[in-house]
């Protein structure tokens, strides 16, 4: 799991003040024995091995037992124990030595001689508290109304994207983020927005605990990438949405992925028998595509490139159709041979598949949010004179653009639609709406549907536009 809290819900500890850790406000380097603390309760000590389960369960029922998370109440019993009785821990309320405190429940195993009634020293410490629980007992009062808890796992990183309230805090958080969770070994914090200063989407971030080392290793949708996470761009917040899209594609279509990183939708699509040509600008970016094609076994049907995105555009459908159809074939998996029904025979093998590459894309992913709509002009002109590629001349339809682009988080999300359609009819002259939904009433043949991503700040709003490219569009003669 990658993106760890949710910092919208609350953080209020479960446990009572009795069993919360010790206090320091004033604490800027992780002391973990301070969190050290005895707390005097009573115990129920079971005389007989065979009562243990039955004596739990009826102090369980009673609410004598002590209900504390992640916290065994049957333990061995302290003192003069040379059976190594065991024992059960009982609720802060009861007394060992103040029958007042007693429950029916807890006389009657008296009673019955099948309990004895002692003190015990429960011993808690920093390996016990979780997260939320140490940073609310060292944060300042004043900072306790929104912990911080939200962030970003990519492998064994941990990326904070801190408020400036927490910065003079930051190395504490970060220490007890990595402790107390495992399979953490470095915590960065992000200091400047992604692409601030790179056209590659990467971001200027301080290490803040554990190994300077951020040559990941991520797993998605059955498909492993390796890379330095400080040189390319990856969020796993987006696995929904590339899993969404990737969806979206019929086993043998033919993807354009013009900024395709590293390859989220590019890899799991060719490993659906999806053709993908996936391009990046960044050279490291397009370095970490081909080993993940290599790594993943995807070769035949996803081919990387290393170019500015509107050339690749207008380059790509050309290329693709000079080079004509090609044909993969698709050895079946090889198994056990398995015998006919009768048991005389050998059940034949499957026979290979063969996929036939089109010569027209099917689909364009443009998952370059902040500037992909900028180079929706690319697509003017883009198969003029190429118009008996397609229907009614033949089967194949134009292809369907699926731009990524930001918007503004308005009460009335029709707001941000009406945007967002207004500013690709800029750029590719021709006139869209958000009537021209499916099943709405405006132009039907642009199949358009707006679909939201994610929240990314209170004022902005990720989306995935969709629409099948228009015939004056695409045919324009320019």
């Amino acid at each position: 799991m990658d993106s760890r809290a949710d910092p919208s819900k609350p953080h209020e500890s479960e446990l009572s003040a009795m069993f919360r850790p010790p206090v320091n406000r004033a604490m800027r380097v992780l002391d973990r024995s301070f969190f050290r603390k005895v707390i005097p309760i009573s115990a129920a000590t079971v005389l007989k091995t065979s009562d243990i389960s039955r004596v739990r369960n009826e102090l369980l029922r009673s609410r004598d037992l002590l209900a504390v998370p992640r916290l065994n109440p049957i333990r061995v019993a302290q003192g003069d124990n040379p059976d190594q009785k065991k024992c059960v821990l009982l609720r802060e309320g009861v007394k060992h030595d103040d029958p007042a405190t007693w429950s029916p429940t807890i006389n009657q195993l008296l009673e019955k001689g099948t309990v004895g009634l002692g003190p015990y020293d429960l011993e808690m410490d920093y390996d016990y508290w979780t997260y939320a629980d140490i940073i609310q007992s060292v944060l300042p009062e004043d900072d306790l109304g929104e912990i911080p808890v939200g962030y970003t796992q990519v492998g064994h990183v941990a990326h904070l994207n801190l408020r400036e309230q927490y910065l003079p805090h930051k190395h504490l958080i970060a220490e007890i983020l990595k402790d107390k969770n495992k399979s953490v070994r470095t915590v960065i914090n992000k200091t400047e927005d992604v692409g601030s200063h790179s056209v590659f989407r990467t971001f200027p971030f301080e290490l803040l605990a554990g190994d300077n080392d951020l040559n990941v290793v991520v797993h998605e949708q059955d498909c492993e990438f390796h890379f330095d996470y400080a040189r390319v761009y990856w969020n796993s917040r987006l696995e929904t949405e590339h899993r969404r899209l990737v969806d979206k594609f019929r086993e043998g279509d033919m993807v354009c992925d013009v900024m395709a990183g590293v390859g989220p939708f590019a890899v799991p699509a060719g490993k659906k028998k999806i053709f993908v040509w996936a391009n990046d600008l960044n050279p490291h970016g397009y370095e970490v595509m081909v080993d993940a094609v290599k790594r993943n076994k995807v070769d035949k049907f996803v081919t990387p490139f290393n170019m500015d995105g509107r050339e690749f555009i207008q380059k790509s459908a050309k290329d693709l159709l000079a080079e004509g159809p090609v044909t993969v074939t698709v050895e079946p998996k090889a198994k056990r041979q398995k015998k006919t029904e009768d048991g005389k025979g050998a059940v034949p093998p499957p026979e290979p598949v063969e996929y036939v590459r089109p010569t027209t894309f099917d689909h364009y992913v443009m998952n370059l949010p902040a500037t992909a709509i900028e180079f929706l002009d690319a697509f003017v002109g883009v198969y003029a004179g190429h118009e008996d590629q397609f229907a009614p001349h033949t089967s194949r339809s134009l292809p369907m653009v699926h731009v990524y682009c930001f918007s503004g988080n308005s009460d009335n999300e029709l707001d941000d639609h009406i945007d967002i359609c207004k500013r690709i009819s800029e750029h590719i002259g021709y006139t869209i709406t958000p009537d021209d939904k499916v099943g709405g009433s405006g132009n039907q043949d642009l199949e358009l549907a707006i679909h939201n991503v994610r929240l990314v700040s209170p004022n902005k709003q990720m989306f995935c536009a969709s629409f099948r490219l228009p015939k004056d569009v695409a045919f324009k003669k320019v």
